[in-house]
């Protein structure tokens, strides 16, 4: 494969299949909406498909700061995990 190709591993996933982790709520009353939906993402899509749910996340109105039952954001939640710079970085480039 050519360097300046990315590798894509799976069939395409249609908009209305991102667009349906919007639905998802808490159960606990405690975590905001918005941070379980980007948890819910970042834990069923590819980094491709998170970055594309992150743009309807943010056209819906929902904020990128929600907080969980921790108090924890989810650039907080994630920050230890291997792949997390490639998620922060989605989340900042989201904020402007």
């Amino acid at each position: 494969m050519r360097k300046d190709k990315k590798q894509v591993i799976g069939d395409e996933i249609s908009d209305d299949y991102i667009k349906s982790f919007l639905q998802y709520d808490p159960a606990d009353g405690v975590t905001s909406p918005s941070a379980h939906k980007l948890v819910k993402a970042y834990r069923g899509l590819r980094i491709d498909d998170f970055e594309r749910f992150v743009g309807f996340f943010v056209e819906a109105g929902y904020e990128l700061d929600g907080k969980d039952e921790h108090g924890q954001t989810f650039v907080e939640q994630i920050a230890d995990q291997r792949n997390a710079a490639e998620y922060i970085e989605i989340i900042n480039n989201a904020r402007g």
